[in-house]
């Protein structure tokens, strides 16, 4: 009997990539074998789509991608593909930019998809979150007079005596109008994004969209922003460098980033040939 369709998703940082920010070379070998055996393999990530579309292109993918936690799910190769866009209100934005502002936070970065507005100049901050090539896109300045259109995320990066204290604030003054994410070491940066998205809701339309069930939906995550999408998924696994909450969470757990935590698990779960792949499906 042939083996059951299944739809695979992949967090990046910390999940799908090693510490270096790179796929490694078994794992990329048995994620484009699932996709050679008839599995269908989706990026999911926080990120937006300008620094993972290089991940995207490198495993060969044909899918839609879901970026910015949820707040943006669309196809990168299909332009007709229905995409979807949830953005937070501007007028929400500017009440959280003031209380960054109250809180005197380290900075503020706000994005409208591939478009950066960072609140003061910070080379550090740009060099680690925009690639050279992207400097167009970004804009410096004070966000209340820059940021006019809704904003598809927002990220915080606090003083560190004040992230439990501004994600307390953040719950008591906004809870119905936002969700808030920290990130995990060395960024210990809140992401902001609107209420009631979060990876699930784009697993959920690219599971149908390819009418997979979700008893054969696999996603993998290490982090506090996927919690639902592991929650969400039939099978669920968490990484083995991954946060106590979501390792509690998740059906299964595999290796970490750095010892193939991916293409081990889809090998034996999927039981995939390990065979030479021939033709790289990226090139």
């Amino acid at each position: 009997m042939a083996k059951e369709k299944h739809l695979i998703a992949l967090d990046l940082d910390g999940t799908l990539l090693t510490d270096q920010k790179v796929i490694s070379p078994y794992t990329k070998k048995m994620v484009q074998q699932a996709m050679k055996e008839g599995h269908i393999v989706i990026i999911a990530t926080g990120r937006p789509h300008r620094s993972s579309i290089m991940y995207y292109h490198e495993l060969g993918l044909h899918t839609p991608m879901v970026n910015f936690n949820g707040a943006l799910i669309h196809h990168p190769k299909d332009k007709n593909w229905d995409s979807i866009h949830s953005p937070l209100p501007n007028r929400t934005a500017k009440k959280i930019i003031q209380t960054c502002y109250d809180f005197d936070v380290e900075n503020i970065f706000a994005e409208i998809e591939d478009n950066i507005y960072l609140d003061q100049y910070d080379e550090e901050i740009l060099e680690i979150f925009t690639e050279p090539d992207h400097r167009d896109l970004i804009t410096i300045g004070s966000l209340k007079n820059h940021l006019q259109e809704d904003p598809t995320s927002i990220l915080i990066h606090p003083k560190d005596d004040h992230i439990e204290e501004l994600r307390k604030y953040l719950d008591e003054e906004h809870a119905s109008v936002i969700e808030h994410r920290k990130w995990g070491v060395p960024w210990n940066v809140i992401e902001i994004v609107r209420k009631g998205i979060n990876k699930a809701v784009g697993l959920k339309k690219v599971a149908h969209y390819y009418h997979i069930p979700q008893h054969n939906i696999i996603a993998f995550g290490d982090e506090d922003n996927d919690l639902e999408m592991i929650d969400f998924a039939g099978i669920g696994v968490a990484m083995g460098n991954a946060i106590n909450e979501l390792k509690q969470l998740a059906k299964y757990e595999t290796k970490t980033n750095e010892k193939d935590g991916i293409g081990t698990f889809l090998t034996d779960y999927l039981e995939l040939r390990d065979e030479p792949i021939g033709k790289d499906l990226s090139e």
